[in-house]
């Protein structure tokens, strides 16, 4: 099957098996795929001209609902870091797109800005997952406590209709968010979030995976929040944002006659089909797996493609 935007030959069942296997894997920590996707795109399929960053957003966008869908009906979408997210990406996104456009067209100088990228995200998880845990005592952190209510729940046939326990915020203002999750409160800068949510987004919008994608990493990291609580409002970023992007590319697409710039909308919903059953299975299945293997997947998959294409870069 020919796409002509993309300008590649591709057999139609390929796209949606490649986004289902990394979107269910992917979205257990609150990340699309789509930073995955793209070096597929880039580098297997060949598709290299800046289409490509909103091909890989409009993929998000019809993706990104079943996943959300599942968080929300258990109850684990923080909707004020949601927001927080929402409104400190959006912004930096549209700029991403037009830095995208005006300085970083060449295919080469793309992967090297989005291998440091993922780098550095990656490099921050690794030094997460293998820094010995300091002296908290018996005290079980959220995600360990979160693992055991789930054996229980699962154990229990007594309870085996009854809703895990859910998200509760306790306060939402320009200065804080506040929630608890397991008997454990994680109080959080309003501010804080939504600034790093700016930077981010300009990343995203350049990198074409919407802010949200490479927020949940720093949430996870820097923030020290649960990975079970960060996915679902990360995703729901990305889906707010990755709208507001590829309506951008499309509307400044006469603006570069010279360049491809809007998407591909037969690939992209190609990708997203399949991502939309990828993430639905992997949102689903979260809960029964361990936070430390849901980060270990996401380190392994942000740091293959950034060394692979800052070598790349180097060895001309």
């Amino acid at each position: 099957m020919y796409f002509p935007i993309a300008n590649i030959e591709v057999a139609p069942w390929l796209p949606p098996l490649v986004a289902f296997s990394i979107s269910f894997f992917t979205s257990m920590g609150g990340v699309s795929g789509a930073f995955l996707l793209l070096p597929f795109q880039v580098s297997v399929l060949g598709f290299t001209n800046p289409s490509v960053s909103a091909t890989n957003q409009l993929f998000n966008i019809v993706a990104i609902p079943s996943g959300v869908y599942r968080y929300i009906k258990e109850g684990r979408m923080v909707w004020p870091l949601t927001w927080a997210v929402i409104i400190g990406t959006l912004p930096g996104v549209l700029i991403g797109a037009i830095v995208r456009i005006r300085y970083l067209p060449d295919p080469r100088n793309f992967k090297f800005f989005a291998g440091l990228v993922l780098l550095y995200i990656g490099s921050r998880l690794l030094k997460d997952l293998l820094k010995k845990k300091s002296g908290a005592g018996n005290k079980a952190s959220a995600e360990e406590e979160f693992q055991k209510l789930v054996r229980q729940y699962q154990q229990s046939a007594t309870a085996s209709g009854a809703p895990l326990p859910r998200v509760v915020v306790r306060r939402f203002s320009f200065s804080r968010i506040i929630y608890e999750f397991y008997g454990q409160s994680f109080d959080i800068s309003t501010m804080g979030i939504m600034s790093l949510s700016f930077i981010v987004g300009i990343v995203g919008g350049v990198y074409g995976i919407g802010g949200g994608a490479i927020i949940a990493p720093f949430f996870v990291s820097f923030f020290g929040l649960p990975v079970y609580t960060v996915a679902g409002a990360a995703l729901m970023g990305t889906f707010v944002t990755s709208v507001a992007g590829v309506a951008f590319y499309q509307m400044i697409a006469p603006l570069y006659p010279e360049m491809v710039i809007a998407p591909d909308w037969a690939l992209g919903f190609l990708f997203g089909i399949g991502g939309f059953a990828g993430m639905y299975c992997g949102a689903r299945l979260q809960k029964f797996v361990p936070a430390r293997v849901i980060k270990w997947i996401l380190t392994f998959c942000i740091l293959f493609p950034a060394i692979t294409y800052i070598v790349g870069f180097f060895r001309g």
